[in-house]
């Protein structure tokens, strides 16, 4: 009996379906419930403090006193998150933490009873704005807090979930705040209420304390004092970008500051001037009681999802297109119509506040935490709590003089029907500032991300040539090593080849000699050129005896092939035996190309004696010199001797030699270096320097999956180096009709191509939609994967196979070489990424993905999110994420990218097989053993085609198979397979073999 697939049957428990409707994960449940719990019973009480001081505050003040506090605060809040920041370097953080919390209540204790035991009015008068403003700066103190413990606790991805969960803390308090408020009113007096929320803030810290005694690795133990010269080194280089990141994060949460108090104060001047004290306060308890019910429901069930598919940015700017421009323009609207202009206005005004904070209280506040996550985890609760904390404050003071100088310039020459629009006005103007600050912000956050994630970097193709040039001179002139400047002139050749010349040539005589000989070399490959002629004049005219021979013999050949109508007799001198080999060589060469009769026949007897002597220095030499002439003639029968050479620096000259003369009948030759260690490089530079005219026999490797895999690696490596638009056309083409491992070598050398200078924009629109067929290639073998994994994940339930244990632990292998198989088709997808997108944000990502680390995993999909605008970026997060396999498959059916199918083990065994060519080697070979296993049955041209697969032991599994399943058929076929290659496959059939024997003689 067949087990169905079950993997698709929905986990209806009502936990799971709680996650679900809330958009949590299981492993994220217990922090967020223990961090919303501290916040919701902290903001109790803080809200409780807030309302009773507020209505102790206008009763005693007014609204038109309001602008003091905000002043205040800016200064007591400045000054806290100043202290809050200094304590972060002196105790550990999770000390700061716990303690900061019990430390505000106590100054609130004494305030409260202060208050309660003098009967001196001036005194009382002061000790209510001195707890209006603590109650402030609590909040502030309190909601950096939080913010701060969430950054320790999640990462930047779970965040994006978590945190609108967490932040509902406030929402859920104002509900029960707002709507207890007046039933304790009932019973006692402010003053009481105060006390009463005192208790319950230190409550709400012991909850604070058990979650860093629970989660002790999310909180440094140590003091932010010292830095190591390491992390310094890094925070330079993150120095500038980062400050101006960080001064936007300021702009942006103080213009937010100033939109909020601006409303506040128009709303609360508004009921200030119809409502008592009792009445206020109960009326501030109702309403905050309805937005914050208002408030929970977008929290719980909208902000986390609008986050993820939306991006921080778009939630983070609804507050101030909202507030600054739709409902202002809403008011306006009504303002035409006199009957309903003063209702409209008080309720325009509660609309606005309305939706104030109840954008703040969800988007935004959930939106906070997740931009702080690109600043390196060092430095990241300092600067949140310098620009966030200090942000607020200091916009809370600038607020109150705005608000002062509104006032009494309102007063004195704006209109009374025009004076309650300016405070309108000016709430416009500075959303507008703020929609600019988060435009700003979007386009810095990944470039700091990258950054923090230290892959960071500028390619060099980013610098003007001009300013190149420049410092490459200053580099060789300047001390250094002599490997420094080789990298220098490698630089040069990769970047601005046609100018080495113009660079190099009046540096040849301060250069040493290493040097001179390679920039002498990079003159050539630019192009021979007269105007260098006098500077590499000079270095002929030295003794002879004081240069080095290579820098003679490079110098005379450039001399000799720039200028025309030389005396060639002077080259004739050279080729006396006491001269260097090497210019022996190159004078020989010269002669053969320019010279008369006679000169080529003295020449060609050098270059023989070269070529057959014994030293191999002689033999080499001969042989650099054969590259320089355009007619072998009759040296060309010194070659087959030559490949033969004991010498493997004879046989790589010969081989550059014959890519150098274009010598066609051994181009099979530079093929089968490839084979061999000592002289693949060199092949592969001979192979490149041929372009186009080596792409054919290239190709025939790379498609020949009998050849050794680190051949055809090389041979599509070659293909990229080579660079032409043939070679990337083939490459394009190609990696279409490729899987597997082939599709991934290909890749690679795209993205060699893409690397090179010059070639940024390696994939244009035409292309890009290529790409994007391929992941969805890609993910739809995904779904075949996973459904595969999870159907025989399901087979150990089956009792028919429990006892078979044979069979079950192929069946963990099996499993096994399918989750290998998944991590390479993951990998292969941000290859196809690399081609779309910048390379240094993907560099970062891939980096980030492969870490163990859930931080730097978060990271790397963050990168991604930000980066990647496919329709199918949300599926691809998901699969590249830590997810479990069920999960993963059950996103892919969600997108279209796998058919919900139920299909028997054997069944699905079997379609595996058949795509046999989609598979490793290895999960192949786990799929053919199940099958022997299971006595699964399989087609005639399946069997064939796994006993010619080029890996021995795919065809090691097939022959077991085969010994159980039809040993007539094996017994037909052993006598071909004797001849097998692979010692384990010949090993096996000689086995089998010996044990047919055995049964016929019984």
């Amino acid at each position: 009996m067949e087990l169905k697939n079950h993997w698709l049957t929905p986990n209806r428990g009502a936990l799971a379906q709680m996650l679900k409707w809330v958009n949590l994960r299981p492993e994220e449940l217990e922090r967020t419930w223990t961090m919303f719990a501290f916040y919701t019973i902290v903001s109790v009480g803080l809200r409780w403090a807030e309302d009773s001081t507020l209505a102790l505050f206008l009763d005693q003040y007014g609204a038109e006193k309001l602008p003091w506090i905000y002043i205040a605060s800016a200064v007591t809040g400045a000054g806290l998150v100043v202290l809050y920041s200094w304590l972060q370097k002196v105790f550990p953080l999770r000390a700061v933490i716990v303690a900061i919390t019990p430390g505000m209540v106590v100054p609130l204790f004494l305030l409260v009873f202060l208050y309660g035991g003098i009967n001196i009015p001036y005194l009382a008068v002061i000790i209510i704005f001195l707890l209006r403003l603590w109650v402030d700066a609590c909040y502030v103190v309190n909601d950096l807090n939080t913010s701060i413990v969430a950054n320790q606790l999640f990462n930047i991805r779970e965040i994006k979930r978590t945190y609108p969960l967490v932040s509902s803390g406030i929402l859920v308090a104002d509900v029960i705040s707002g709507f207890s408020l007046p039933w304790l009113l009932k019973f006692t007096n402010l003053n009481t209420v105060i006390l009463i929320a005192c208790f319950v803030i230190l409550f709400g810290s012991g909850i604070l304390f058990y979650l860093t005694y629970k989660y002790p690795t999310a909180f440094p133990h140590t003091p932010q004092r010292e830095i190591t010269e390491e992390q310094a080194s890094r925070h330079r280089r993150l120095e500038t970008p980062l400050k101006r990141y960080v001064w936007q994060l300021f702009a942006f949460f103080a213009l937010l500051q100033v939109i909020g108090l601006l409303i506040d104060f128009q709303y609360l001047r508004e009921l200030n001037s119809s409502l008592g004290q009792q009445e206020l306060a109960s009326f501030l308890g109702v309403f905050g009681g309805i937005v914050g019910l208002c408030e929970l429901v977008t929290q719980w069930f909208i902000s986390s999802r609008l986050i993820e598919k939306v991006g921080v940015f778009f939630t983070a700017a609804l507050l101030p297109i909202t507030v600054g421009f739709l409902l202002p323009g809403g008011i306006s609207v009504l303002n035409l119509f006199p009957a309903i202009e003063e209702p409209g206005f008080f309720w325009g005004l509660m609309s606005l506040k309305f939706c104030d904070e109840l954008l703040r209280y969800t988007f935004v506040i959930s939106s906070g935490p997740a931009l702080y996550q690109p600043i390196p985890d060092r430095i990241r609760s300092r600067m949140q709590a310098l620009s966030s904390g200090t942000a607020e404050a200091i916009a809370s003071g600038l607020t109150g003089l705005v608000i002062f100088g509104s006032v009494s310039l309102i007063d004195q020459f704006v209109p009374q029907s025009l004076q309650k629009w300016v405070l309108i006005g000016e709430i416009v103007i500075v959303a507008a500032t703020c929609l600019k600050v988060v435009w700003e912000l979007r386009s810095r956050y990944v470039d700091v991300l990258v950054l923090s994630a230290e892959r960071g970097g500028l390619s060099p193709v980013t610098v003007g040539l001009r300013a190149f040039q420049q410092g490459i001179v200053k580099a060789l002139v300047e001390t250094g090593t002599t490997a420094d400047k080789s990298s220098c002139l490698e630089l040069l050749a990769q970047i601005d080849l046609p100018s080495a010349g113009q660079v190099l040539a009046p540096l040849l005589l301060k250069l040493p000699t290493d040097l001179q000989s390679q920039s002498l070399e990079l003159m050539l490959k630019s192009g021979i050129n007269p105007l260098y002629v006098p500077e590499v004049r000079r270095l002929l005219d030295q003794p002879q005896a004081t240069i080095d021979p290579e820098v003679f013999a490079l110098a005379m050949r450039y001399l000799w092939l720039a200028e025309e109508n030389l005396n060639l007799n002077l080259v004739e001198e050279y080729l006396h035996q006491q001269n260097h080999p090497l210019i022996r060589a190159t004078a020989a060469s010269l002669l053969l190309r320019q010279g008369t009769e006679q000169q080529k026949t003295t020449a060609t007897k050098t270059m023989r004696r070269m070529l057959t002597h014994q030293q191999e220095r002689e033999r080499i030499n001969g042989v650099r010199g054969l590259k320089e002439l355009v007619y072998l003639q009759a040296l060309r029968v010194h070659i087959p001797n030559l490949l033969q050479d004991d010498s493997l620096r004879v046989r790589c000259a010969v081989l550059e030699m014959i890519t150098a003369t274009c010598l066609e009948e051994y181009y099979p030759t530079l093929l089968a270096a490839l084979y061999y260690k000592s002289t693949r490089q060199t092949a592969m530079q001979c192979l490149v320097s041929l372009e186009n005219e080596a792409i054919p026999m290239l190709l025939k490797l790379t498609t020949n999956i009998y050849k050794p895999d680190v051949v055809r690696i090389c041979a599509w490596r070659i293909i990229a180096q080579i660079g032409t638009l043939e070679a990337r056309e083939t490459l394009w083409l190609h990696l279409e009709t490729s899987r597997g491992n082939t599709r991934d070598y290909i890749l690679q050398s795209l993205l060699k191509i893409q690397q090179k200078p010059g070639n940024i924009n390696v994939v244009d629109q035409f292309y890009e939609s290529r790409v994007e067929i391929l992941i969805e290639q890609e993910l739809r073998f995904l779904g075949e994967i996973y459904a595969a994994y999870i159907d025989f994940q399901n087979l150990y339930s089956l009792e028919n196979y429990q006892g078979n244990e044979r069979l079950l632990t192929i069946a963990q292998l099996l499993q096994r070489s399918l989750l290998e198989l998944a991590l390479d088709v993951r990998d292969r997808l941000l290859l196809l990424l690399k081609l779309l997108y910048p390379a240094e944000k993907m560099q970062a990502a891939a980096f980030n993905l492969q870490s163990k680390s859930l931080i730097n995993l978060a990271r790397g999909l963050e990168i991604l999110d930000h980066t990647v605008n496919l329709p199918c970026k949300s599926l691809l997060l998901n699969i590249l994420d830590r997810r479990p396999e069920h999960e993963k498959l059950k996103y892919l059916i969600e997108a279209g990218f796998w058919q919900n199918e139920n299909m028997p083990v054997k069944k699905r065994l079997s379609k595996m097989i058949s795509q046999g060519h989609l598979l490793s080697d290895w999960c192949l070979a786990c799929c053919l053993h199940f099958a022997q296993a299971a006595y699964v049955r399989l087609t005639t041209a399946e069997i064939l085609a796994n006993l010619r697969h080029p890996t021995g032991f795919v065809r090691e599994a097939t022959i077991s198979y085969l010994s159980v399943v039809s040993q007539r058929v094996l017994q037909e076929i052993l006598p071909h397979l004797k001849t097998d290659p692979h010692p384990l496959v010949a090993a096996q059939v000689n086995e089998l073999i010996a044990k047919y024997k055995e049964g016929l003689q019984d």
